[in-house]
């Protein structure tokens, strides 16, 4: 039986696909879990057990009994039931879609061996029906949207899905599609499908890559997807390396000042200027730098705080602003001097998510959802592997925006 940790795990699969030298050289730095991993736990038994009781026959007296002991946790909060239910909705709106009623199970665990020495994962709901498997991940983080979209750790769970229905469905199942529910982010559900047999194909290429980095040492890969959660990004050297590469372009700094005859012939010939190509390099190189310029200044902060010595800094107090102690007593107080309370106090409505969670998504929408408006978003540079569709320079929306921002610049 495996142990707790795999050495190559799926949701880690972003890492060492790219970066193969990333699991044993993390594995010399401790491993660290927070609240919010805690949390994310917890929230998921919630999901289970509505999962067993939506599609696996658990009892309400029992449903009620275990969720009564989850809710008696004090990492528990109200949002994980409505988490749970949204969790819930997709599972019946996707079940729905089957000619006949799917087998769907909760919080399957999953060999990889076959693809990944050692491996192994938990599947967060298997659904199978007609031709298709359906893998459901549940994310509780606030953080950026998670895509399911040639995900390798949701490919890694349909594929040990395959291989744990393998003796009852055999070659039936003809297609995958695997989704992500994300509620805390949004309510978009990301999803993505494959047929089975590339599916397969993928898991073979997979196969050579995870051996590399299972045996060891491997091979170190740089890069943003890689290097941002890994547990030694900040002190390791090849990231160093390939950050400050970037020094390079400062030899094509021009010395002393142009004229305007050697500043024209710069343009034309392009000496002493970088090009259009080189600054989304650069765009995309620099801004891996600050954040690891960043990641450099939290590891030496706590190493100061720790009692190391980082050559050239110290830690200060920083910027420290006023605030109430004891509100009641500030509320008292301002009372007793003759002020009312619409004087001390701004009244504003909550804001739309704030509302939402107090009426419930079905009532927001049955009373609300004619209200809601959402105005086209601000022009925002992002790389092309961004989901969203690109805008088209000239449409005419936004003739406006680039006035006003020219505007500004002038004025600036």
């Amino acid at each position: 039986m495996p142990g707790t940790h795999s050495l190559l795990s799926p949701s880690s699969a972003h890492r060492w696909l790219l970066c193969t030298a990333a699991p044993h050289y993390e594995s010399q730095f401790p491993s660290t879990t927070s609240k919010f991993a805690a949390e994310g736990t917890l929230a998921h038994s919630f999901c289970e057990l509505n999962v067993r009781k939506a599609f696996c026959g658990m009892s309400t007296r029992k449903f009620n009994s275990e969720i009564k002991k989850l809710q008696a946790d004090p990492l528990y909060n109200p949002d994980m039931l409505t988490s749970a239910a949204f969790y819930i909705e997709y599972l019946t709106t996707k079940a729905n879609t089957y000619s006949s009623t799917p087998y769907i199970s909760p919080e399957e665990r999953v060999d990889l061996s076959e693809w990944i020495p050692g491996g192994f994962g938990t599947c967060d709901c298997i659904m199978i029906g007609n031709d298709v498997l359906h893998i459901t991940d549940y994310k509780n983080g606030v953080g950026e949207v998670v895509s399911a979209v040639d995900n390798p750790q949701m490919r890694l769970y349909a594929l040990g899905a395959l291989k744990k229905y393998e003796l009852i469905y055999g070659d039936t199942i003809k297609h995958v599609s695997m989704a992500i529910v994300q509620p805390r982010v949004t309510e978009d559900v990301s999803e993505d499908s494959m047929t089975t047999a590339d599916l397969l194909a993928w898991g073979e290429t997979v196969k050579p890559i995870a051996k590399e980095a299972s045996d060891g040492p491997g091979a170190f890969n740089p890069g943003a997807k890689q290097c941002r959660f890994c547990r030694g990004r900040e002190v390791c050297a090849a990231r160093a390396a390939s950050m400050l590469d970037l020094e390079k372009y400062m030899t094509r700094q021009p010395e002393g000042r142009l004229t305007q005859e050697q500043a024209a012939e710069a343009l034309i010939t392009g000496s002493g200027i970088i090009s259009d190509a080189e600054v989304g390099n650069i765009l995309k190189r620099g801004e891996q730098l600050v954040t690891w310029y960043n990641d450099l200044k939290s590891y030496a902060l706590q190493a100061l705080l720790d009692g190391r010595a980082i050559p050239g800094y110290k830690v200060v107090e920083g910027v420290s602003r006023r605030q109430w102690g004891d509100i009641d007593k500030v509320v008292d107080a301002l009372h007793a001097a003759g002020y009312e309370d619409a004087a001390i106090y701004n009244r504003e409505l909550k804001t739309l998510t704030g509302i939402e969670k107090l009426l419930g998504k079905k009532q927001f929408n049955e009373i609300l959802s004619t209200l809601v408006v959402k105005p086209a978003g601000k022009p925002t540079l992002a790389e092309e592997s961004d989901k969203r569709e690109a805008l088209n320079p000239a449409v005419n929306d936004f003739a406006d925006l680039a006035e006003t921002l020219n505007a500004k610049t002038s004025n600036d």
